[in-house]
């Protein structure tokens, strides 16, 4: 059984008992999180599609901390110019343990 989740604008494929690194949401460690925003949901072969969204479905989880992405490097240069610029970025991200999927 897996269900397609919008989870603060991104849609991600989520089973059971699966760990999703979702964008950085409010909440402590551990703190139980519902995502009622369910696009699709596969139940052994049964495919249910909404319009846009299925009435009544939930995915619940538990949020286990918030971590970092990896470091992406930006590089800017001008060719003859002696110009160049370099700089780095990590992007928070909160990883989620998917406890259950109910439509």
């Amino acid at each position: 059984m897996y269900a397609i989740v919008d989870i603060a604008g991104k849609q991600f494929k989520v089973t059971q008992d699966q760990f999703v690194y979702a964008p950085l949401m409010e909440g402590e460690d551990g703190a139980s999180v519902e995502f009622d925003k369910v696009l699709l949901v596969d139940n052994g072969g049964k495919v249910e599609v909404g319009a846009p969204l299925i009435k009544g479905a939930k995915v619940s989880g538990k949020i286990l901390g918030h971590v970092k992405g990896n470091k992406v490097i930006v590089f800017k240069k001008k060719r003859r110019k002696g110009y160049k610029k370099r700089n780095g970025h990590r992007q928070d991200f909160t990883k989620v343990l998917i406890e259950n999927i109910s439509n």
